[in-house]
């Protein structure tokens, strides 16, 4: 194992290279995948329509080809679940990836073609790997085996010939075989629908693995490792892995799970590595240490462009290239895939915080904020807000979500918040307010409605009892995979169910 180890980090550390020039060159590279996309898909019916053997620039394309979303897409992509080809892309798609989305209660179906599967989400597991042995060259994450929480696929009802199912299931079933080796357990575990089946599974057969490394949402990684130390008996998962060194995690915002992590993995050796991969594609990763920032990962066949957030309303939106953009400004990410997803809206908000060379850092949903009064309060805001309060009241958080109070008869709005706690703060009204403050200081707009209590009182906060966000997860039928807690919400539809569920206990 030790030789195997030593082999595979040799040939992933040579990915570095490549890495280090589209760094250098990210104009250079950006513009190559524009061509190639263009090129590739000219004669499937969506090239046709837009002409794109006539498009040279993507001044022209964006003049040509209208910002899509889901909704916009879904009569091409329903006849590609029904079988049909040459739609959006050239080369036969069998595989959609099924995202609930946070949104949205119905489900969207999201194409993945075979050089999405291969140049874009392998490519950036791999790279992942290539970052994390480049930064610790001792590494012996190969000499032990990887749990990697996967969501469930079944054949699509639809077209004998298709399949769907979450993207972690979907990559799972198609790993190569030198990962599925370094993998614990086997697929039908793992992939197991019924979820808390699947957890129980999980725990009583990688007890007896030597675990060196750990990927999946965070929330859900939680949930296994409690069930693990209640089995075991252990006070933290390094008394059941000792050589666990790794965490890959993604989906939602780490900052408040960490000192829970923390806790359940004492060791300052322990590293941890974001990656933002979404269903529509691998877009970036985390490939310093000291730092929370993403590198955009430019040669995964995706060209980019950003939608400022202020302009998201406009009829015609103009999206910045991505020389064009700045430091610190909120985007909503826009996308061209090498599976069909031409000028798409991920639905994502992120923000620059370095160009040369580009890295980003994610800052929520272009449909997961407050803004109710004006005081455009994102997701980004609410973490780190949530990150102080915790710090300066001993406090961990499990979950949350929040919403808005509107005005009624002549009392101000308010903001309301569903807080569900791993450790109690020490002094919960010193935790609300603290919270309160570090938005007012961090957000311009907040602070201005807040002001004397004018627009926005001072926050409804619940302190929720364990287990709340859970069992409201599992009752709507989202647990497990990448289904996510819904942070912000611009109404009250999430923040009312769960108040009735809570109710209901």
């Amino acid at each position: 194992m030790a030789l195997i180890n030593s082999i595979f980090t040799w040939i992933m550390k040579k990915r570095i290279h490549q890495i280090e020039l589209f760094m250098k060159y990210p104009h250079e590279v950006q513009e190559e995948w524009f061509q190639s996309l263009l090129s590739t898909a000219e004669a499937t019916e969506w090239g046709r329509k837009y002409e794109y053997n006539s498009i040279l620039t993507p001044e022209t394309y964006k003049e040509r080809v209208p910002i899509q979303d889901y909704d916009s897409l879904k009569p091409y992509i329903d006849r590609m679940i029904h079988g049909e080809q040459n739609i959006l892309w050239p080369s036969d798609i069998k595989w959609f990836a099924k995202s609930s989305g946070t949104t949205a209660d119905r489900s969207k179906f999201i194409p993945v073609s075979e050089e999405a599967l291969e140049d874009c989400h392998y490519q950036g597991g791999k790279d992942m790997l290539s970052v994390y042995c480049h930064n610790r060259p001792n590494t012996k994450i190969l000499t032990g085996k990887s749990v990697v929480l996967g969501g469930s696929s079944q054949i699509n009802n639809f077209h004998s010939d298709s399949y769907y199912g979450d993207l972690s299931s979907i990559i799972l079933r198609n790993l190569p075989f030198w990962a599925e080796f370094h993998r614990t357990p086997n697929l039908d575990v793992v992939l197991n629908p019924n979820f808390e089946e699947k957890i129980e599974h999980v725990a009583e057969i990688t007890i007896k693995e030597n675990v060196t490394n750990l990927a999946g949402v965070p929330t859900w990684n939680v949930v296994l490792a409690k069930r693990i130390l209640e089995k075991t008996g252990k006070d933290n998962l390094l008394e059941v892995w000792p050589n666990l060194e790794f965490y890959s995690h993604g989906g939602v915002s780490f900052k408040p799970y960490l000192e829970q992590f923390k806790r359940l993995i004492p060791s300052d050796a322990m590293y941890y590595l974001e990656n933002y991969n979404a269903s529509e594609g691998y877009f970036a990763l985390q490939d310093q240490s000291d730092s929370d920032s993403l590198l955009l990962m430019l040669d995964y066949g995706i060209y980019y462009e950003f939608l400022p957030m202020e302009n998201l309303l406009d009829e015609h939106p103009k999206t910045l290239g991505l020389h064009q953009v700045e430091l610190g400004k909120n985007y909503a990410l826009i996308i061209s895939t090498n599976a069909g997803l031409w000028r798409y809206m991920v639905g994502d908000t992120i923000k620059f915080v370095t160009l040369h060379p580009y890295r980003i850092q994610i800052t929520g949903r272009t449909k997961q904020f407050i803004n109710t009064f004006g005081e455009e309060v994102i997701v980004d805001n609410a973490d780190d807000a949530l990150k102080r309060a915790c710090a300066e009241t001993q406090a961990t958080i499990r979950d949350y979500t929040a919403g808005p109070v509107y005005f009624k008869n002549c009392e101000a709005g308010a903001h309301e918040w569903i807080i569900e706690f791993e450790e109690q703060p020490n002094d919960f009204d010193k935790f609300c307010k603290v919270l309160d403050n570090t938005l007012r200081e961090i957000n311009s707009d907040y602070d201005g409605k807040r002001f004397n209590d004018m627009a926005l009182r001072f926050p409804s906060i619940h302190n929720a009892p364990q287990g709340t966000f859970y069992r409201w997860m599992k009752a709507r039928g989202k647990l497990g995979g990448q289904n996510k807690v819904p942070r912000l919400a611009n109404d009250r539809a999430y923040l009312e169910d769960i108040l009735k569920h809570l109710k209901g206990i």
